[in-house]
């Protein structure tokens, strides 16, 4: 029995971490063990599907299932895309133009973006802005 090439990517962004796994399949892409046609909202699918037009025919050897805990819609779907895009690159390989093509295309495919929301300051309930004094 020969041992199947299996791959473990992780993505981030604000508070979402989406854990994907990669094997090679028919091309069936589970988010949340849900099929990605399914996938609401409509906005967050087309998101998640940019990795996988770009990637063609690779994209279609594998199947791929994202666990995604924490954050909003944008953020579970661009830390989705970022563990595809990754696990993608890793499978096609050293000799593939995949890499290249993805950071033509989207630097945030490869690269986690790590803006995050600034904290609260202590006795405050905003970040930055300060209670005005009328001194009436």
């Amino acid at each position: 029995m020969a041992k199947t090439k299996v791959i473990q990517t992780t993505g981030s962004r604000k508070h979402a971490v989406a854990r994907a796994t990669l094997v090679p399949g028919t091309g069936k892409i589970r988010i949340n063990n849900q099929l990605l046609d399914i996938y609401e909202p409509e906005i967050a699918r087309l998101r998640i599907q940019e990795p996988l037009i770009l990637a063609g025919d690779i994209a279609k050897q594998v199947n791929i299932s994202v666990n995604v805990n924490g954050g909003g819609i944008s953020g579970s779907a661009d830390a989705s895309r970022l563990a595809i895009a990754k696990a993608l690159v890793e499978f096609a390989g050293r000799t593939s133009k995949l890499k290249e093509q993805y950071l033509a295309y989207d630097r945030q495919l490869l690269v986690a973006d790590v803006r995050y929301k600034e904290t609260c300051k202590p006795n405050d309930s905003k970040a930055r802005a300060k209670r005005q004094k009328s001194y009436r």
